[in-house]
């Protein structure tokens, strides 16, 4: 169920009504992408505070106006589905460069000149998330 401008969660009482009502957008886009409820929340927050330090009078405006609790599930894999997903590094010789991809997803994190800067960086991937690098042969691809 999304949260609204009358229901959400207790840590934002004391926050402005737009800083609150946009960390309530964000947290419904989330949890419509799948993301679970303990990890909405901060981020969340996080990404609300920095948005309305920087948001000008027109986009506190256009906020205003907003409904916050209409969020579509998107199509495809989205980043919660993926989070536990293994990192992937494989050659993309139409590219001539190596891909650094989650396990199902349709877009590729990075593109590399090297394998050894597309295993770093699936490395600090698979590491924040707990989960494996599978490295690819350039004859696999």
């Amino acid at each position: 169920m999304p949260w609204t401008t009358k229901n959400f969660p207790n840590s934002w009482k004391n926050f402005d009504p737009l800083l609150r009502k946009k960390a309530i957008d964000i947290a419904n886009a989330m949890l419509a992408d799948g993301y679970k409820e303990e990890d909405v929340i901060p981020i969340a927050t996080s990404q609300a505070q920095k948005w309305y330090e920087n948001a000008t009078p027109a986009d506190l405006k256009e906020l205003e106006k907003k409904d916050v609790t209409k969020h579509t599930k998107p199509k495809g894999p989205s980043g919660a589905r993926l989070m536990e997903k293994d990192v992937i590094v494989r050659y993309q010789p139409d590219q001539k460069q190596w891909e650094v991809i989650s396990d199902g997803a349709l877009q590729a994190d990075s593109l590399h000149r090297t394998k050894k800067e597309a295993v770093s960086r699936a490395r600090e991937i698979a590491g924040k998330r707990g989960t494996r690098v599978i490295e690819k042969k350039k004859s696999e691809s």
